[in-house]
Parts: structure tokens; sequence; C-alpha cells
């Protein structure tokens, strides 16, 4: 079971990135797939999570109406599109699974398998 987490880099204020967590050794349309982020200096915290019964999507509520979910099945790829950026945004953000089909609550963070990380930074 792998995930590998891409597609962080600098980005303006009110800008926009798209994070890519491709899977592979498992089938990532069956599993809840979460997305977390750790500032620097500050605990690690849920961000967004997509299920697997449902598709159903949950959001931290510093980021709602800002990013959004989402899964292609073909490419065993799960997305974050992020809009609207603001310096506090500013982390590494993961990819993370429990290998279970729904998610967790916004504030678990004890996923049994991560991705390497990938980094945002929000600044002009």
């Amino acid at each position: 079971v792998q995930l590998q987490a891409s597609g962080g880099g600098l980005v303006q204020p009110g800008g926009s990135l798209r994070l890519s967590c491709a899977a592979s050794g498992f089938i990532l349309d069956y599993y809840a797939i979460a997305w977390l982020r750790q500032a620097p200096g500050k605990e690690r915290e849920g961000v967004s999570c997509i299920s697997r019964s449902d598709g159903s999507t949950y959001y931290a509520d510093s980021v709602k109406g800002r990013f959004t979910i989402s899964r292609d099945n073909a490419k065993n790829t799960v997305y974050l599109q992020m809009n609207s950026l603001k310096p506090e945004d500013t982390a590494v953000y993961y990819c993370a699974t429990d290998l279970v089909g729904v998610c967790g609550t916004m504030s678990y963070v004890g996923y049994d398998y991560w991705g390497q990380g990938t980094l945002v930074t929000v600044s002009s």
C-alpha cells in the first residue's frame, strides 16, 4: 500500500493549486481517503475526506467553500483543488487512509497509511 502526494508549490494569496494523491498496491475507489496538513509549529489537522460508500465529502471549517476533494478512479488518484488560498493555508499536505470505506472526523489524525507530503506555500 503506497500513497504519493504531489502538486505543492509556491502560490500567491488568492491563487489556486491542485494536489494529487496517487495510490498503488490497492484500489483507491474502495476506501475513504483523507487530506491532512501540518503547518510549521502546529499540530497535524484534517482538511478533507472523501468516503467510499457514497462518495460523501467532508471539509474542515477553515477550508469549506474554497477546497474541493474528488477522485478519478481510472487514474487511482484523489485530488484536492485549493482555491482562494490564504497565507494560513501554508503547510505540508498529506493524503492518508485507514483502508476503510467511511471517513473519520476532521479531528482524526491516526491513519495507518500516509503519503510523503507535499509543501504548499502561500506568500506574496
